[in-house]
């Protein structure tokens, strides 16, 4: 019998997917979990259920160092916001698919299936780097079959595949954000009701004494807080903390999916709302203006390419190429106060700062003054000519 890796959550979907595997593909089933920062019961529960529908194998593949150092990093340097929200389920599936499909080698497997409906984005990102790394056939149960939820729960039922929890909305999570869609929140008129919320506190609960944290940067990548020198991923993690007990990191958005279908989501991102605007901040004083405009060329560019699902493509690498040689100078220090939901940057340094105090000083007399009369009188030039020739009374 062939043989078929699944990605699996443990939730309806991919439950649901086992069995259609089996029944409808006549495939032997190997499921598993990539962890790239979920939390415990969300890695817990996929063991847990594979274990009851019955399946040949089931792996749990720790990832989350390496989506933080190797994905996460990435994304502060180039700032990377799709539709003005930092990235973070996109961000964690192609690395997730690079995981499936090792195991697939490993396993010998003849095809890697997902759970994927036919009107989201994970289709494409998992699909995507799937074939870009093997040439195993894909399954796609769900959308193959057209499924909607309601003919999901009645197949789990008469197959006797246990249900997840019954949860009012759909949750993905990883470290660097949680997003959150479904039931009442397809209304874009409905507030998100505060329960949704697991990682920051309202601005009412948020801690009434504001916080002074110090980020230090090397070449573009907080390395200390505080002046403790902690690994990435737990860099990140103390960042959430902090940024979500003060209320930072609630974002509502209607945004634009690949298909063209647009999606009401909410994103709880505090560490990455931190960091990313701390990065911003000491870009600020260590870029020139035209490296500035050319890094949110970059930045759009590269967010859309990590949204879209083309993380593989060699744009990418290349635009990374590019960041990496502009961020050598993005070094120093940036102080920020959180405050009920509030974020402000107190102050930047750097060993490369392009501010100099002195020059922009009223009392400095190192710029002439006087040499700025010609450039001031020609300046706006064709301006000028199109109100005097083009807007005559």
């Amino acid at each position: 019998m062939k043989k078929v890796v699944l990605a699996f959550s443990g939730g309806l979907d991919t439950s649901v997917c086992i069995k259609l595997l089996e029944e409808n593909y006549g495939m032997e089933v190997i499921t598993a979990c990539v962890d790239v920062g979920q939390p415990e019961e969300e890695i817990e529960r996929p063991a847990s259920a594979a274990d009851k529908i019955g399946v040949l194998k089931h792996y749990t593949i720790d990832a989350k160092d390496e989506f933080a150092e190797d994905f996460i990093f990435k994304a502060i340097k180039a700032n990377a916001l799709y539709e003005g929200y930092p990235l973070s389920t996109a961000l964690a599936r192609p690395l997730i698919a690079i995981k499936i499909v090792e195991l697939a080698k490993k396993e010998k497997a003849n095809a890697i299936a997902h759970g994927c409906t036919g009107k989201g984005n994970d289709q494409f990102r998992f699909e995507a780097i799937i074939r870009s790394q093997s040439n195993m056939d894909v399954i796609a149960p769900i959308r193959d079959l057209n499924l909607t939820r309601t003919e999901e729960v009645a197949y789990a039922e008469s197959n006797g595949i246990p249900l997840p929890s019954d949860k009012l909305f759909s949750i993905d999570e990883n470290v660097w954000g949680r997003s959150i869609e479904g039931d009442i929140l397809e209304d874009p008129m409905v507030e998100t009701p505060e329960d949704a919320f697991n990682w920051t506190n309202s601005t009412e609960d948020a801690p009434e004494e504001a916080q002074v944290l110090e980020i230090k940067f090397e070449k573009g990548v907080p390395v200390v807080l505080d002046d403790e020198n902690i690994r990435p991923l737990a860099i990140v993690e103390k960042c959430n903390e902090i940024a979500g007990k003060h209320g930072i990191g609630r974002i509502d958005i209607i945004e634009d999916r690949i298909i063209g279908l647009k999606s009401r989501e909410n994103y709880e991102v505090p560490g990455a709302i931190l960091l990313i605007t701390a990065h911003k901040a000491l870009e600020q004083l260590t870029l020139t203006r035209s490296e500035l405009r050319f890094a949110e060329y970059i930045s759009e560019n590269y967010s859309e390419m990590v949204y879209n699902g083309l993380w593989h493509d060699p744009l990418r690498e290349d635009l990374d190429a590019a960041i990496d040689k502009m961020q050598r100078r993005v070094t120093g220090t940036v102080k920020v106060k959180l405050h009920k939901g509030n974020m402000r940057i107190l102050g930047r340094e750097s060993p490369y700062s392009l501010y100099r105090e002195e020059a922009v000083s009223f009392e400095d007399k190192g710029i002439d003054q006087r040499e700025m009369t010609g450039m001031v009188k020609n300046y706006g030039m064709q301006a000028a000519t199109y109100q005097k020739v083009c807007k005559k009374d």
